[in-house]
This record gives structure tokens, sequence and C-alpha cells, in this order.
């Protein structure tokens, strides 16, 4: 490998970065640079040594500009689009990293959380991590997930409505019972109620009783109507717990604090607000 063809791959990777852009194929760096698949590896190869590249998925790379030399990586959302187009994976930013899109996280995420219909490993960035968590058909929330623009592109992120549906449907990915509802509080108002009962029928029964009590008893009782109505529709409405965690674990150590009749939700501990 020659030292013009080293310097040729570094050109290219600033040419991005100052197109605002973070990542890129191997095969359409080899295309640009009018190298074979060996001098491509050898080129890559000296990047990563220095820092300078990632590749977070075969054949997919990422760039560090000096700006995030110190993290080892760019955030996610810099990349996260033409990774999963790679990929050729449906995705879209759910849970707290959504609900941060929309000012409603009051701590630091710690992973950038992304859901697909493919099971996938988590991936180390530098000091990110992506974790994936997964859906059979992400087609049947579709209306649910929005397109939104940031500085480095477009990326897939799902709507106040569907995110709150997913705070509840992977509560342990939320965090717990107190951070939900202090994520649905601030994220309440941004709620579609038409969107939220349309995307109601994507979810399992328990799911909307106990998002529907999560709304209802923090002040947002006209965004859940449609909901209920939808729910109610199905048939026969059977008690669930309301912490599905412990349900799940079989660890239903405290006593009944409430028995809510509306949303046939057994209720062991309120959650708090922070």
């Amino acid at each position: 490998m020659t030292t013009n063809q080293h310097s040729s791959l570094k050109s290219y990777i600033e040419n991005l970065q100052n197109q605002g852009k973070m990542s890129f194929t191997a095969s359409d760096a080899r295309s640009a640079l009018g190298i074979n698949h060996s001098a491509f590896l050898a080129a890559a190869e000296r990047q990563q040594r220095h820092s300078k590249l990632l590749k977070p998925r075969n054949g997919f790379y990422v760039s560090v500009p000096p700006l995030y030399e110190n993290w080892g990586a760019p955030p996610p959302i810099h990349y996260i689009d033409p990774l999963m187009k790679h990929e050729n994976e449906p995705y879209y930013v759910a849970i707290l990293k959504a609900a941060s899109v929309y000012g409603a996280s009051h701590q630091a995420v710690m992973e950038f959380q992304v859901i697909t219909e493919r099971r996938i490993p988590k991936i180390r960035a530098g000091c990110n991590r992506i974790k994936f968590y997964n859906r059979k058909s992400i087609e049947s929330v579709a209306e649910g997930i929005e397109e939104r623009q940031y500085k480095s592109g477009t990326f897939r992120v799902s709507s106040p409505a569907l995110t709150a549906l997913d705070l509840v449907r992977y509560p342990m990915a939320a965090a717990g019972l107190d951070n939900i509802a202090t994520v649905l509080y601030d994220l309440g108002a941004q709620i579609k109620s038409k969107q939220l009962a349309s995307l109601s029928n994507a979810f399992a029964r328990p799911v909307l009783q106990c998002l529907g009590f999560f709304l209802d008893n923090l002040g947002f009782k006209t965004k859940t109507n449609q909901m209920y109505k939808n729910l109610r529709s199905r048939g026969t409405i059977p008690w669930t717990e309301f912490n599905q965690r412990e349900s799940r674990t079989g660890r239903l150590v405290r006593d009944i604090l409430l028995r809510d009749e509306k949303w046939k939700v057994i209720v062991r501990r309120l959650p708090e607000v922070d």
C-alpha cells in the first residue's frame, strides 16, 4: 500500500466530514477512490489504528472527527440511518432515546435505543452503546414513525404516542415505573389521542391497560378515551398487574394497594414522578 493510497482514504474521510457525513460503506469508498478491496482494507486498518475510523458492522465505517476524539466516536444519531440502510433493516429510534428527542427525558440516556424487526447484537462505538430491541412488524406501527432532520442527515423516530406505548412495552429499557411516570408526565401533552388509539391495535392488552392507568393518573385522561374504547371493543378486559416487570419475574412481594376498575389494573405501588 502506498502513502498516496493512505492519504487518499484520509482525504476521502475528511471530505465527507466537511459535508457533514460521518459514515460510509466500503464499496462506496472503493468506488470513489478507484482501489481494490485489499487496498481499501489496508488503508482502513491504518485509519482504525490511529483511532480515526470505526467499523461497527462489516462493510460499514464511521469516521471520528476531532470534535469527538475524546468520545471515541460521534453520537449514533449521526449514522444510525445509513447504518440501518446498510443492514437493509427497518428501524426507528425509540423508548428513552426517542423521549429525549421530545425533551421528555430527565436523565442521561445510557444507551442509544433502536427498535428493529431482526435481532441485532448491540454495538459499542467509542463511549456509545447502541442497543436493539425487536418487534415482529414495524409496518404495523408505521403511522407512529416520524422522519426527523439532523445536521448529518435524517433519522426515523417514534412519535410521542408510539414512544409512550413502547415505554410501557419495554419497562426494563425505560428504567422502571418511576422513570416511565416522569417521562410520560413530560410527554403526555404531545401525544395525539387519535394516533394513540390507532397504534393501540398493534400492542398487547396489558400494555394498553398500564399506559391508560399511567396517563389517567398523570392528568391526561382526554388522551386515552379513544384508546379505552378500542380496548373495550376487544371483549372482556382481564385483570393485569401494573408492574409488568415484577409480574413476569414472579416477584409480587407487595400487598395490593388498589384495583383500578376502569383499566382492570392491580396496583401494588404508585409510581413517583421525579
